[in-house]
């Protein structure tokens, strides 16, 4: 079982946007982020611990700006945020505890009905392709299969 923690060496390379929403629990414009309209098989990670914590065949297009998903794999941590004068569910990495988002009771109820709302910065993609060899098998059953 690997062990994911917040690695300073990545934090390191992390560009501003990125330190930013992970570490000073920001967030990103919407409809700017990298893996918004990503469509491809596989897994998000934690872009700091590398903990998996989505799987693709959970994301969909939700209209709100930012990466959607109807649940997550595991790793994730929820947390009130009182922030900007409402309650809202903040979302964080479990190990890394990197901000990722926040998540909302209006997803599709026939998927369970919530929506995660996640900033492409806090994420980092690994294809379907690369999941053995990058040490994400146990993940694969929980992608769909390539078309």
């Amino acid at each position: 079982m690997p062990e994911y923690t917040k690695n300073p060496d990545v934090l390191a390379t992390l560009s501003p946007e990125e330190f930013y929403v992970t570490q000073e629990s920001g967030t990103e414009r919407p409809g700017t982020g990298k893996l918004l309209y990503n469509k491809d098989p596989g897994i998000y990670v934690d872009i700091v611990s590398g903990e998996p914590l989505f799987a693709s065949s959970d994301k969909y297009e939700s209209g709100c700006g930012w990466p959607s998903f109807t649940k997550a794999i595991e790793n994730v941590v929820e947390l009130e945020d009182s922030s900007l004068g409402m309650v809202r569910t903040e979302v964080r990495s479990a190990h890394g505890d990197s901000h990722l988002g926040h998540v909302f009771p209006d997803g599709p109820p026939d998927r369970g009905g919530m929506r995660y709302c996640i900033n492409s910065a806090s994420l980092r993609f690994i294809h379907r392709d690369d999941m053995e060899a990058e040490g994400y098998g146990k993940y694969i059953n929980q992608v769909e299969d390539v078309a």
